[in-house]
């Protein structure tokens, strides 16, 4: 082991060949290449007991945009002399294997921020070096390295977006390199290869969604839309990330290459390039935060505050997270996400989330508002595992973060400022052609008397907060919750907050 000069490029995100220097950097000099993906059932085995088709982890609109990504990597690498090595099992212990049983003096994988692969990395870093292979992961699925910018900032990572870019400064280049072949596949050896599956060859069946995301996975699909795009300049300079239609579902209103950055379908070095190439072009072009490349920067701030902060995936233990005792009601949260909660603006969005995995992002802000802050004050990280199965484009550090911020929970504290579940929708759906798309249903509270309350629930809290400084425990939380649920019980009849669910 170690001395062939074999590489071994382990696909996880990344999905392309473009600007991807694990790729570029294995395929240098070596007699023979390995392009790997392991199928994880961490990821992928179906679980009969989730609320949605899927695995326990994801639903099936982002398991087969992954696959459909694999497919296209695989036809791209064929198409310059190699292929996808597909192999299936706990993805550490695979890639070892392999790494015994080939001859490779290389082992090149992108590097990941996710708690969950880190310590996947962990364990065959170390099983490679102690066998005298070299390891390159370059961080190259961000702009910047999060490292690099925790360090600026002396150790901790940026807690505001303007603080964070005026750390950043200019992200680098995108690699060029363009292959007119890559190194042959070596000797296999005993290690079980597979094609790339279907969802019925990972054991879901025909009828399990009656229908899927629009959106088709891969860096060709991802190129193509990218091109499009840019092909509107106009639109590319003007772009403003709090303005465009929610309602837009034919033609949506922003670039939809969300689940492309997710996979690593498209480089957002390439993609921040091609923006920066317009603005050359158009010198009257809107800024950030609310410009197409703020957008990026948003991208790279949270992946930032996500690394550099224990427990950001929860409230507990999350110093950057105000303690809030949010009710823990499941029959609220299944009418929230099954949409019945009986407003037509808030069921419609649910659906398309269901069916489409995706939706626009002042649609997101709508329903993460209301099942927090805004109406049903239930438990933001109840909504973030939902739309961390639903959405082809869930991504570990922006989910979490955007929904720290929706709940008022970090980041943003104006938590009087709510979305209206009936005013925001009928002014940008005022015919209802979105809602009638998507619709059935009936009410599950009164928004007027419930927001109101949440207000009250949110001052309460935050106050608590401020007076132990931060330091909130659990019996705290406990004993402000049984004062809050006290106060409403002794509101007059008339004025009292009701929940009313649908049976």
């Amino acid at each position: 082991m170690g001395s062939g000069s074999g590489s071994l490029v382990w696909f996880r995100k990344g999905i392309r060949i473009h600007d991807n220097p694990a790729l570029e950097f294995a395929s240098r000099t070596a007699s023979h290449l390995y392009p790997v993906f392991v199928i994880d059932p961490h990821y992928m085995k179906p679980d009969p007991n989730a609320f949605s088709p899927g695995s326990s982890r994801a639903g099936l609109n982002r398991i087969k945009f992954l696959l459909e990504s694999l497919v296209d990597l695989d036809l791209n690498l064929k198409n310059l002399g190699s292929r996808l090595l597909i192999l299936k099992g706990d993805p550490a212990e695979v890639v070892i294997h392999c790494l015994k049983e080939w001859n490779v003096s290389k082992l090149c994988f992108e590097y990941d921020t996710e708690p969950y692969y880190q310590a996947l990395d962990v364990k065959v870093k170390n099983f490679a070096l102690a066998a005298g292979i070299e390891v390159f992961s370059p961080v190259s699925h961000t702009l910047f390295n999060p490292t690099d910018i925790i360090h600026k900032n002396g150790g901790k990572p940026p807690l505001s977006y303007q603080s964070f870019v005026k750390l950043a400064g200019e992200p680098p280049s995108p690699l060029t390199t363009v292959y007119s072949s890559l190194p042959p596949v070596g000797h296999l050896g005993s290690c079980d290869i597979f094609e790339v599956p279907t969802i019925t060859d990972l054991g879901y069946g025909e009828a399990e969604q009656d229908e899927f995301s629009p959106f088709k996975g891969g860096e060709s699909e991802a190129l193509k839309r990218l091109d499009e795009c840019m092909k509107d300049k106009k639109w590319v300079a003007n772009f403003e990330k709090p303005k465009g239609n929610p309602s837009a579902f034919l033609k949506p209103a922003t670039t939809v290459l969300s689940p492309y950055l997710k996979f690593g379908c498209l480089s957002s070095r390439y993609f921040y390039q091609r923006i920066q190439d317009i603005y050359r072009s158009m010198p009257k072009h809107s800024s950030p935060p609310v410009s197409l490349s703020g957008q990026l920067l948003w991208r790279e701030f949270f992946y930032t505050a996500a690394f550099g902060t224990p427990n950001f995936d929860r409230m507990k233990g999350n110093r950057i997270c105000k303690q809030i005792p949010w009710k823990d009601d499941d029959k609220l949260l299944e009418a929230w996400r099954e949409a019945r909660t009986g407003f037509p603006w808030i069921d419609a969005i649910m659906i398309q989330l269901r069916r489409w995995g995706w939706m626009h992002h002042l649609a997101r802000h709508s329903v993460a508002c209301f099942l927090t802050r805004g109406d049903l004050f239930v438990h933001w990280e109840k909504g973030r595992d939902v739309f961390e199965r639903l959405l082809i484009d869930s991504d570990w550090a922006i989910n979490n973060g955007n929904w720290m911020w929706l709940s008022c929970s970090s980041f943003f504290y104006q938590y009087n400022r709510i979305y209206s579940p009936t005013t925001f929708g009928k002014k940008y759906d005022p015919n209802g052609d979105y809602i009638r798309h998507f619709l059935p249903v009936l009410k599950v509270v009164s928004h007027d008397s419930a927001s109101k309350e949440c207000r009250r629930k949110m001052g309460e809290a935050y106050a608590l907060n401020k007076e132990l400084n931060g330091l909130v425990g659990e019996d705290d939380l406990k004993n402000l919750r049984r004062k809050l649920d006290e106060s409403e019980r002794e509101e007059p009849e008339g004025k009292r907050y009701k929940q009313k669910l649908i049976g």
